[in-house]
């Protein structure tokens, strides 16, 4: 049995009593143009088995809640599992609560504004980081383009430094540039958030407003992404309940020693990098909801417009989500990853390799299959309350079930 899609305008079937009532629900999607009847609708058959799935994980303890939401061809498939906290006297989760994105903000904000940016004649993707930081250059780093910052071929680290103690942005990037590179620029694939950092400072270095006034005016205002920025809490009218807690803070530390023993990020960006420069950073920072993933998804989709507004060229999208990485390394986009190591567990086992997506260190995956017109998006925060627990078997799980959910089967590959 399939759903097929209704005429309920601005209305959302939210999973939230039944499996029999969550089948029923579907809604038609302006931005998703009109698919032919036979590829029309979500098979419900697999409704249980992705709610069973991320059930489990809740019982299992790998994570206290989600919100899952998964679209074909104007078709809805949303419910929110769990609460925000291990605790039964907690309010559930609901398709509103917030999340932190964690890496998912290097596909939301930085990537789309690096994009526009070139759309629009005021970088060039293949100019030399050097030219705008003239302070980065050495150390191996002269060569470096913002191209290979986007498809994390740099070769620079991994990550920034944690100690000695540090804070700011400014000390951010003074640390970026002093990094040296392990291999030449071009010649290795590491996902790296100094890359994405370095970009964020360059979309403020050309614009001269920091990436998060950016990224709102330009990308999440436009898209009608309402409950989506970086720094929810000072954000108006966004109760601060509605947003899913994350780190609670140790005794030993760890990797979150600004945190006093039993304190509670609520609001406050997860990754540590990011927090130390006050939330705001071209590799984490940004909340968002799973609508408004949703809405994100559409818009690529379609070409780079939703709802009759235009957030980038058709050709920045396939930038974006084609391979574009030099030959040899990883395949990835300007942006979303295709086929590297971290693709497979999201993608799943029948999604193609020509499928697209991203995932976020905190439990968030967007995956989307420009062939079938299908995406996922699962939000949760997997790292409350230590960050100790792998999600990773559930993210195949639901890579998995959403393609055959679409109508995907195992062996149909995407023609290129």
């Amino acid at each position: 049995m399939r759903i097929a899609p209704t005429r309920l305008p601005a209305t959302l079937c939210t999973a939230a009593f039944t499996t029999a009532l969550l089948a029923s629900c579907a809604v038609q999607q302006s931005a998703m143009p009109p698919a032919p009847a036979a590829r029309t609708g979500l098979d419900v058959a697999y409704f249980a088995r992705i709610d069973a799935a991320i059930d489990d994980a809740i019982a299992a303890r790998k994570l206290p809640g989600a919100v899952f939401r998964l679209e074909h061809a104007g078709a809805v498939y949303e419910r929110a599992y769990g609460r925000p906290v291990y605790d039964a006297a907690a309010a559930p989760d609901t398709p509103a609560t917030v999340f932190d994105a964690a890496s998912l903000t290097k596909v939301l904000a930085t990537a789309p504004s690096v994009l526009q940016l070139a759309e629009q004649g005021r970088i060039g993707l293949d100019d030399r980081l050097a030219a705008y930081f003239p302070e980065c250059a050495g150390n191996g780093k002269d060569s470096i383009t913002l191209r290979q910052l986007l498809t994390h071929s740099s070769g620079l680290p991994a990550g920034l430094p944690a100690t000695p103690a540090w804070h700011g942005r400014a000390t951010a990037h003074a640390l970026a540039c002093a990094q040296t590179v392990t291999h030449a620029p071009g010649t290795l694939f590491r996902y790296s958030d100094i890359n994405y950092i370095l970009l964020g400072q360059v979309v403020e270095k050309v614009t001269g407003v920091p990436l998060d006034s950016y990224a709102q005016a330009h990308i999440f205002a436009p898209l009608g992404m309402r409950d989506t920025g970086y720094l929810p809490l000072r954000r108006t009218g966004l109760d601060a309940v509605t947003i899913a807690p994350t780190q609670l803070g140790r005794a030993d530390g760890g990797a979150h020693r600004d945190l006093a023993p039993g304190e509670l990020l609520r609001g406050v960006v997860h990754d540590p990098t990011a927090r130390r420069m006050d939330g705001v950073a071209g590799s984490a920072g940004v909340f968002t909801t799973a609508g408004d993933v949703a809405r994100f998804a559409r818009m690529l989709l379609a070409g780079g417009v939703l709802d009759g507004v235009r957030i980038l060229d058709p050709g920045s999208v396939r930038l974006m989500t084609t391979v574009q990485s030099p030959p040899g390394l990883a395949p990835r986009g300007l942006g979303m990853d295709i086929d590297s190591p971290y693709a497979v567990r999201p993608r799943g086992t029948v999604f193609p390799v020509g499928s697209y997506g991203h995932t976020g260190f905190t439990g968030c995956v967007l995956w989307i299959d420009p062939q079938a017109r299908a995406f996922y998006v699962f939000l949760s925060n997997r790292v409350y309350p230590d960050d100790s627990s792998k999600v990773l078997d559930l993210y195949t799980s639901l890579g998995t079930l959403s393609a055959e959910a679409a109508g995907k089967r195992p062996g149909r590959t995407v023609q290129r």
